[in-house]
């Protein structure tokens, strides 16, 4: 990822299978989660599809925009 001019924000997630599945199938098309320093952040839930497991989504992302606030890219931590 490339980090100028980019926000990076790191985010704690657990996501069970059957919520992840309601994203998927369309029900929900966002996910709204909080950073570890207390920030609202919405994100589309298409960006978590490499990190979904049996289990859901669980564990801690670092989340990239650019300075016009759109997705750039997801890691995990």
């Amino acid at each position: 990822m490339n980090t100028q001019n980019n926000s990076r924000l790191i985010v704690d997630l657990t996501l069970s299978a059957e919520k992840y599945q309601l994203m998927y199938a369309g029900a929900a098309k966002h996910v709204l989660a909080y950073t570890r320093d207390g920030r609202s952040i919405r994100f589309p839930a298409h960006i978590l599809r490499p990190f979904v497991t049996r289990d859901g989504v669980q564990g801690s992302f670092v989340i990239e925009f650019d300075q016009n606030n759109r997705f750039v890219g997801i890691n995990r931590l």
